[in-house]
């Protein structure tokens, strides 16, 4: 049976005193969601670790058309379309991406027609809230969610997120999802799907949401020039994971800055330039404050029973990309 957002809206204006929509406005309010498809070259970078056909949703965000989606879905793309509503298809370019934040922003190549959503104020958003998760799909993809929880998230892929925005339970398709708040204002891109700890309950499902915030500095630069005007940062090429404080090495990439400088799988970083680290969010940091890309790094690694000193030439990770078939992404 469908379900009714209008119900839903009625149940928590009852019971919480929130904003309610009328039916037509919520289903208006989602056409501004659309399904992103990408097809990206096997031997693109990200082929083997995000695959070759990506799928999400995106929003759009102004009255030209441009759609914020998560970057990972369309990044090296060579063929991106995007699906709006009663179906039309429309094939789109590729307009700019941020590793830093995790944004992409595309521009469909034939208008969509639809009111853009408005952006809202995500540092507003604070736990315990009641938000609303939407994807592709109209009336029956919104799913009432808590935020569960609003602190920094550590990705192993050298990412770090300040003030990111949990909630539960998990929309099953968060990948690009828009958090929605009472107002209908867009309040955050859906990231990836996980699970936060809860003392005395346990491990709960949840999705990380990329906050809107960290949008307006950069939006008007991913527009123009397809990349933040932030200088790019060391990137080292590994893949790390965090276990009671300590940074295990759990993959490097082929050919990037780790693998040639002699890191590998099973590895613990100690150190960052003789300073101790203290998780897989303080390494970041310290890597970071280093200086920009192209910083050599010194990393006290534990390899097997052996600490050895190994001195990483960091680079910029937007060179290990395939450019786009389409669009205005330029390599530093």
């Amino acid at each position: 049976m469908r379900r009714s957002f209008f119900s839903v809206f009625c149940a928590l204006y009852l019971i919480l005193g929130v904003q309610s929509f009328a039916d037509d406005d919520v289903e208006e309010l989602l056409k501004a969601i659309v399904k992103v498809r990408a097809k990206i070259p096997a031997d693109a970078y990200t082929a083997d670790s995000l695959g070759t056909e990506r799928e999400g949703s995106g929003v759009i965000i102004d009255k030209i058309g441009h759609v914020l989606t998560i970057g990972y879905l369309i990044i090296e793309a060579e063929h991106i379309e995007l699906i709006g509503p009663k179906g039309k298809t429309v094939t789109a370019t590729f307009v700019g991406h941020d590793f830093n934040t995790g944004f992409g922003i595309l521009l469909p190549d034939e208008p969509l027609s639809v009111i853009p959503m408005k952006l809202g104020q995500s540092s507003e958003v604070k736990e315990g809230d009641h938000l609303f998760v939407a994807s592709f799909g109209g009336l029956d993809s919104v799913q009432t969610v808590r935020v569960i929880s609003r602190m920094e998230f550590a990705g192993y892929w050298e990412y770090l997120l300040e003030n990111a925005i949990f909630s539960s339970p998990p929309h099953p398709n968060f990948g690009g999802a828009a958090l929605i708040g009472h107002d209908g204002c867009l309040l955050g891109i859906g990231s990836l799907y996980t699970r936060f700890s809860i003392p005395g309950v346990g491990l709960i499902p949840c999705n990380v949401f990329v906050p809107i915030d960290l949008l307006r500095p950069i939006l008007a630069d991913l527009i123009h020039t397809g990349l933040s005007r932030e200088p790019p940062r060391p990137w080292l090429g590994l893949y790390a994971e965090e276990s009671h404080g300590r940074v295990f090495v759990i993959r490097v990439t082929a050919g990037g800055p780790a693998e040639k400088a002699g890191l590998r799988p099973g590895d613990i970083v100690l150190t960052v330039n003789g300073v101790e680290i203290s998780g897989l969010a303080d390494f970041y940091r310290k890597v970071w404050a280093l200086g920009n890309a192209g910083e050599d790094v010194h990393l006290g690694v534990l390899q097997g029973t052996h600490i050895r000193n190994i001195i990483v030439n960091s680079a910029n990770r937007y060179r290990f990309l395939k450019p786009t078939a389409k669009g205005k992404m330029v390599l530093r």
